[in-house]
């Protein structure tokens, strides 16, 4: 398998005005994607009212309505191997826009479909389908984004261009939760019932479409193009020829996910309502915190990559990874005994979870540029749903033995964390003074 020489990357080259571009077209595009997809969850109580018959019981109706927010994460590991395989054999930017565009679709379907009181059990199968699309759409845009910025800027940016692509990401978490409130505030909960749900999916659909266009603008990647030109794409299945002959990088890969797993499901997204369950948090106090610590996320993430392109990815992940560890501590022990220190705490939490920043620049660099996409999207897609599907499961099952079960499990899988950055700094792969000269 080719690759290409140091000559072609021009590590040393500044960050160019087109560079900063191309981060922010895609960093927008992901934060709108990612809002498309997450805000489901935020209305997920309502959906399950006006998509199921009335007479279901509430807790059955609230666990197929969860199961409909899931069918997004199990498509994700098919649409991801699907779209990286044509874009490693077609091209990083068709992939890129493609997959903006089947998020787009059906966000904007969803807020216009029939409920079950006019089309009956069509319209859940249709919100089905949707969802399936939707997390399909996901599951080709987060590798897709992470490849298609870091093969864009000189290898010395790499770090900065996943983090800021990264906490694009992650503000479309909090743009979501910011309308969905909005929502909330401004109309009653029966208008919200009727009509108001609605506005959100439709705003996302508009403003999908407006990424879409966006991404037009952008030119394919100079790696690719290189590929291209000197006849070197992979000729044979992209995935077949990752698992043949980069078994060990996808071992690495998926604990690297596990990691980010772990910050992102424990840390940001279900510590709101653990925080109510063992502290007696109000909702709204909850709410605060929660949007304190994704705003600081998507700080950190910047912040890591950065260090990550200073000092190397195996210094930046291991440091990362230790005040990971100690700020969920801090967090989980501090609301314990100071509630009124839940802010600030979970501040500090979320920056230190922008470690997550580091792990798709240790991916992207792992894997060759032939089969990049498809490495780090197999990778990634199929260790989300797993960990990603089982760390709420453990979690709570811990919970049973130990208050503090979330943090303890955070705690395990930061000193992973630590363990695979010693690993990159023995194989010479963590350094900053040794980037890899293939891109």
């Amino acid at each position: 398998m080719s690759s290409l020489p140091a000559s072609q990357d021009l590590p040393q080259r500044p960050l160019t005005r087109e560079d900063a571009r191309t981060l922010t077209l895609a960093a927008l595009g992901g934060a709108l994607e990612f809002y498309d997809f997450i805000i489901f969850v935020f209305f997920t109580k309502v959906i399950g009212e006006r998509f199921f018959p009335p007479d279901t019981p509430e807790w059955l109706r609230q666990l197929q309505a969860f199961g409909l927010f899931a069918a997004g994460y199990l498509a994700r590991p098919l649409g991801g191997i699907v779209m990286a395989h044509f874009g490693d054999r077609a091209g990083r930017k068709r992939m890129f826009t493609l997959s903006v565009f089947m998020m787009s679709v059906p966000t904007l379907l969803i807020g216009l479909l029939p409920t079950y009181e006019t089309a009956g059990y069509a319209a859940p199968l249709a919100l089905l389908l949707l969802r399936a699309v939707q997390g399909a759409a996901v599951g080709g845009e987060v590798p897709g984004a992470w490849v298609f910025v870091s093969e864009h800027v000189p290898t010395r940016r790499v770090g900065l261009a996943c983090g800021t692509l990264t906490a694009g990401l992650t503000f479309g978490i909090l743009l979501g939760s910011l309308v969905a409130t909005a929502v909330n505030s401004l109309l009653g909960p029966e208008q919200v019932n009727a009509y108001g749900w609605r506005a959100p999916f439709v705003i996302g659909g508009v403003f999908g479409f407006l990424a879409v266009f966006l991404r037009r603008w952008l030119a394919e990647t100079p790696v690719f193009e290189e590929l291209r030109r000197r006849k070197a794409l992979v000729r044979e299945l992209p995935l077949k020829a990752v698992l043949r002959g980069h078994g060990g990088t996808v071992v690495m890969s998926m604990l690297l996910t596990w990691v980010l797993t772990a910050g992102i499901v424990v840390v940001i997204l279900m510590t709101p309502t653990l925080m109510q369950t063992l502290h007696a948090i109000t909702a709204t106090q909850a709410l605060v915190a929660s949007s304190v610590a994704t705003l600081s996320l998507t700080f950190g993430c910047v912040a890591y990559g950065l260090l990550a392109d200073r000092v190397g990815v195996g210094p930046s992940l291991g440091l990362g990874c230790a005040l990971m560890l100690s700020a969920t501590y801090a967090l989980y022990l501090g609301a314990a005994s100071s509630p009124e220190a839940l802010v600030p705490l979970s501040a500090l939490a979320g920056f230190c979870v922008g470690v997550v920043g580091v792990v798709p620049t240790a991916i992207v660099r792992a894997f060759p540029a032939a089969v990049r996409f498809s490495g780090l999207s197999f990778s990634y897609n199929m260790a989300y749903a797993i960990f990603g599907g089982l760390t709420p499961l453990v979690v709570t099952l811990m919970m049973k033995a130990s208050p503090h079960a979330p943090a303890h499990y955070v705690a395990a899988v930061s000193v992973m964390g630590v363990g695979i950055a010693l690993h990159l700094l023995r194989a010479g792969r963590g350094s900053a003074l040794h980037p890899a000269t293939e891109r």
